[in-house]
């Protein structure tokens, strides 16, 4: 059993020596350059089987094997394998480091990217405004019409997208007051409202009247509790309120209650719900009068939640504040959102300066108006939503905000400002015929 050497001009005629030689399963020991040819020690299997297994069953006096490989040669064998061992190890070292510095590299190139394209972004949004402004610029010059009814929407509160779209989309060759007339049609037309109180009132159901604090959901909840007394009767209703936060919140609802000769029953959690709504399932009408809070507030999930896991459907109703913003409005719906509402309430039209904001979430959000309300009587100052009503209010209520008009050689700002607006999706649904 001795290490055999086989010796050719390049690595390839060598091996084949080997496997000739030794077979396909030969070990190679070593592999090296000695002048100019290469030269490889190998060694056959079923001799390296020899050396790795114990020689078995010997008689205790047999003398030890002789080794098959001497000594020298081990000695000369082992400097290359360590050299062999080491020269691998630091490659694999190598290629770590490779791998490492390729991340490293490739992080840094994808934060970079990062930062080009929010560059370009950047650069994107500004030279839309700037052409915005531009392009409205001379539109002014060529149609002072259409500069006139957005300088109105603007003025009766509607977004600068909202105004900028519809106008843009007006009869060529209209006037002011023609433009304003097909405004007026197409707001009216977008805007989905309840055809009938009997929808509600002689349908019945469960609704739960949600939205931010202040917005006048007890008051509202009463005045609709009244209307249902007087037309099927106390003992057709029943109240429910879940504002166990507000100081007085429960007792003023409960006022309201012993005036109407209805109970309020108080709950705290989702199974105080369900048990409530069990056992009022008899009710034509149920009213749920919930706890407000921000529409910022993480406690707007739960409360859908809440609303939501009963084995009874409710029907959510948003009151919208008329004297909000329509930026607040909108963050307001997309917060009380949740699996869908079934329409709005607009509260505080007594108190509103302007009212495009909210009519102009309606249209956008695809938002049913229900009921108006004015004022603090119950139940007279409630009312069912008339579109064409509240159109015609918006642009009516507009010389309330005089000081804070647009001049003519303002508008072109407020449009360019309006430019990314103008691809919201919700414009794209506004029905113009």
């Amino acid at each position: 059993m001795n290490v055999r050497k086989f010796t050719a001009t390049t690595s390839r005629e060598a091996l084949r020596k080997v496997r000739d030689a030794l077979g396909a399963d030969a070990v190679i020991l070593s592999n090296r350059s000695v002048d100019g040819m290469t030269e490889i020690l190998a060694l056959a299997p079923e001799d390296m089987s020899a050396l790795a297994e114990p020689v078995a069953d010997l008689p205790a006096a047999a003398p030890a094997p002789t080794p098959a490989i001497s000594q020298s040669t081990l000695a000369a064998l082992a400097p290359r394998h360590l050299a062999e061992n080491n020269q691998a190890a630091r490659l694999a070292e190598s290629l770590s480091a490779a791998r490492e510095m390729n991340v490293a590299a490739e992080q840094s190139a994808s934060s970079e990217m990062a930062k080009m394209m929010a560059e370009i972004r950047a650069m994107r949004g500004m030279l839309e405004s700037q052409l915005a402004e531009i392009s409205f610029g001379s539109q002014q010059q060529r149609e002072p019409a259409k500069s006139a009814v957005l300088r109105e929407m603007l003025a009766a509160g509607f977004s600068a997208s909202l105004g900028r779209f519809l106008t843009e989309k007006m009869p060529s060759g209209a006037t002011v007051d023609s433009g304003m007339s097909w405004i007026r049609m197409i707001l009216a037309r977008n805007l989905a409202a309840l055809d009938n109180e009997n929808d509600i009132l002689d349908q019945g159901g469960v609704f739960a009247l949600v939205g931010p604090t202040g917005v006048g959901k007890t008051t509202t909840t009463a005045k609709l509790a009244a209307r249902c007394v007087m037309r099927h009767g106390a003992g057709k209703l029943a109240l429910i309120t879940t504002d166990g936060y507000r100081i007085g919140g429960y007792e003023q609802l409960r006022i309201y209650g012993k005036i109407l000769g209805v109970m309020v029953h108080s709950v705290k959690d989702e199974t105080d719900l369900k048990i409530a709504l069990a056992e009022l399932r008899s009710k034509h009408m149920v009213l749920i009068d919930t706890v407000g809070m921000s529409q910022r507030d993480q406690m707007v999930a739960e409360q859908i939640a809440m609303l939501s896991g009963t084995d009874t459907h409710v029907k959510r109703l948003l009151c919208m504040s008329a004297t909000s913003t329509g930026e607040t409005l909108n963050e307001v719906v997309r917060a009380y959102q949740g699996g869908g509402l079934s329409g709005c309430i607009m509260t505080k039209l007594d108190e509103a300066a302007t009212v495009g904001g909210v009519l102009d979430v309606a249209i956008r959000q695809k938002l049913k108006l229900y009921y108006v309300a004015n004022g603090q009587r119950v139940p007279e100052d409630l009312h069912v939503a008339n579109k064409d009503y509240l159109v015609d209010r918006a642009f009516k209520l507009k010389r309330e905000t005089a000081p804070f008009q647009y001049q003519d050689s303002e508008l072109p700002l407020v449009v360019a400002n309006a430019a990314r607006g103008m691809n919201d999706a919700s414009l794209r649904e506004v029905s113009l015929g």
